[in-house]
C-alpha cells in the first residue's frame, strides 16, 4: 500500500532522513521505532505532506505523493493521528468530528462514519456538544483518532498515540489500535512505548539518526538482545 524509497529530509543543513525506505502492506500494522531525535516524526510528516523531501520517492497505492500537498494526501486515503492529539479546544467534540469530514472523499459518508465512530467511542457520544478542550486527555485521545477516521482514511499513522496519557489509558489506546487494524485499517505506529508496539506490530522499522537501523517482524526486534538493551531497558 505505502512505499518510500531513498529519502532524505533536511531541516536547513541538518539532515533529519538519510536514504530512509520502507514498506506498508495493506492491512499490516508497521511500527516504526527508535530514540527521541531519531526522525520518526519527521517520517511521518513527510509521508503526510507536511514536509517536503529533498529526495527520494512516496508512492500510496502506486501514486507518487512525495511533495504532494498534505490536503490532498489526506483525500488519497492517508489520515494522521498527531502527537499532543491538537483537537480544536473551543470546538465542540461535534464540530471537531464534522471538520473531520470537510476532505471530499469524506462527504458522501459523513453520517455514516459519525454513527461508526460514536459506536466505537461512545464516551464521545455523551459528549457532542461540549468543547473539546475541556475532556480529559484520554477522551481527547479518542477525538483526534475519531476526527481521522471522520476522513475515511484507508491507511492512518498514529505519532505517539500513549504520549502524557495515563497507564489504563494507554492500554485502551492500544486496543483501539488493534481493533481499527481488525476492522480493516492499515496501521504505522509511532510510539515510544516500544515493548507494546512491537507486541502489536506485525512489522517493524528502528530509526536511528534519520536512518533505518534495523528491520523485521515485530515479534523478531521485541527478543533482539540490542533492542531490548537499546529500547526496552532489559
Amino acid at each position: 500500500m505505502l512505499e518510500v524509497r531513498d529519502l532524505d529530509l533536511f531541516y536547513g543543513d541538518a539532515q533529519a532522513l538519510d536514504d530512509v525506505a520502507l514498506d506498508v502492506g495493506e492491512g499490516e500494522i508497521v511500527a516504526i521505532v527508535g530514540a527521541n531525535g531519531a526522525g520518526k516524526t519527521s517520517l511521518i510528516r513527510t509521508i503526510a505532506g507536511m514536509n517536503r523531501p529533498a529526495r527520494g520517492s512516496i508512492r500510496f497505492e502506486g501514486a507518487e505523493i512525495a511533495g504532494e500537498p498534505s490536503h490532498r494526501v489526506c483525500n488519497l486515503g492517508i489520515g494522521q493521528v498527531a502527537e499532543g492529539r491538537q483537537v480544536f479546544p473551543t470546538m465542540t467534540v461535534r464540530e471537531n468530528l464534522e471538520l473531520g469530514a470537510s476532505l471530499p472523499r469524506a462527504r458522501s459518508g459523513a453520517r455514516e462514519m459519525m454513527d461508526r465512530v460514536l459506536g466505537l467511542f461512545p464516551r464521545l457520544a455523551e459528549r457532542l456538544g461540549q468543547a473539546a478542550g475541556t475532556l480529559s486527555g484520554g477522551e481527547q485521545q479518542m477525538l483526534a483518532i475519531s476526527r481521522c477516521l471522520m476522513g475515511r482514511p484507508r491507511l492512518v499513522m498514529f505519532d505517539e498515540p500513549s504520549l502524557g496519557l495515563a497507564p489504563t489509558i494507554v492500554q485502551d489506546v492500544f486496543a483501539i489500535i488493534r481493533q481499527l487494524n481488525a476492522d480493516g485499517f492499515t496501521i504505522v505506529l509511532v510510539e515510544q512505548n516500544v515493548a507494546q508496539s512491537l507486541s502489536l506490530a506485525h512489522r517493524a522499522y528502528v530509526l536511528e539518526s534519520g536512518r533505518i537501523a534495523m528491520t523485521g517482524t515485530g515479534a523478531d526486534l521485541l527478543d533482539d538482545p540490542g533492542v531490548r538493551r537499546a529500547y526496552i531497558g532489559l
